[in-house]
């Protein structure tokens, strides 16, 4: 037991990233009935959606779940309710000021954890009362800081400034990675872009294929001016770049963007005009995998890497 199973109620300090387009039911339950920290991602999902899939992972795993809320959605009172009424236990909140909406949720009895990118911001999260905080690397697929700061470097400068339990996200899909992070001074671990290439992650099976194949340098952290998003490369994202050769304004970068380019390229499987988000990890994944697999080969790989790492003696 640490501080994270112990407040999550979970076997294993394994939280599944709440990706847009990839983490329906099917994927938060697989993952917590496995051990782990399910999460459904609210991001891409209309408010009577996301009721559906909260109804329905409650039938499909008995274990603690959670909702991913960006809170940056124009129905976010809506979502909230939602919340509320369907009694959904933890809600981990992105892409906004945590003092928002953590006073509501802890009112009604909810676990809330907030993502950040930098210190300035963890701090921020522990004042306004958050039980946890994720803080994500620049590694991380999806919409990352600004600021580009590694998970390597960011997790000990968080440690060393907030008390609360500490989550580490960005670049992590293996045992030893896993490791590494709560070597670092992490309680646990946030891994998205494993989880996106599982039998149960709700993503096009062509974005599945497409991140086993991704080699190292093959993903890009690029639209800053709008939200920082790490990007595949491919027809979509060489528009983006020929068209910053051109000093564009942040609403010729939205014009490009459009609508539902994320649906487009993670859940409809347009690998050429879709937005492709992955982690740079995904130059580590090999293998499309059902999750309970997954937990288990991080696990083993985990104990197996601290055995090892005991006999280094200086």
């Amino acid at each position: 037991m640490n501080s994270i199973t112990q407040l999550f109620n979970i076997k294993y300090p394994i939280v599944q990233g709440g990706m847009i387009w990839n983490s329906g039911y099917k994927l938060a339950s697989a993952v917590s009935n496995a051990g782990g920290l399910g999460l459904i991602g609210a991001g891409s999902m209309y408010p009577e959606v996301l009721r559906e899939h909260i109804k329905k992972c409650k039938k499909a795993t008995d274990k603690p779940f959670g909702v991913n809320v960006p809170m940056l959605y124009p129905n976010i009172e809506e979502i909230m309710q939602i919340l509320v009424e369907e009694e959904v236990k933890i809600v981990f909140t992105s892409a906004g000021n945590p003092k928002t909406w953590t006073p509501f949720l802890k009112e009604n009895g909810i676990t809330v954890v907030h993502v950040v990118s930098s210190t300035k911001f963890a701090l921020k999260a522990q004042d306004a009362g958050v039980d946890a905080i994720v803080a994500e690397g620049f590694e991380a697929g999806g919409h990352n800081g600004r600021d580009e700061t590694t998970t390597l470097t960011l997790i000990p400068m968080v440690r060393e400034q907030v008390v609360i339990p500490l989550i580490a996200a960005g670049g992590i899909a293996t045992g030893r990675g896993m490791l590494a992070a709560m070597t670092l001074g992490a309680d646990g671990v946030q891994m998205g872009s494993r989880f996106a290439a599982s039998t149960e992650s709700s993503a096009h099976d062509n974005f599945k294929r497409t991140i086993v194949e991704v080699n190292e340098g093959d993903t890009m952290l690029t639209l800053k001016e709008l939200a920082p998003v790490r990007l595949i490369k491919n027809k979509f994202f060489n528009e983006v770049q020929e068209l910053y050769t051109k000093c564009p304004s942040p609403e010729e970068l939205k014009e490009l963007l459009g609508r539902a380019r994320a649906k487009k390229g993670m859940f409809e499987g347009d690998l050429e005009d879709g937005e492709l988000e992955i982690g740079q990890i995904a130059g580590l994944i090999h293998d499309i995998l059902p999750v309970e697999i997954i937990v288990n080969n991080v696990i083993t790989e985990f104990n197996q890497a601290k055995a090892q790492m005991i006999k280094f003696d200086f």
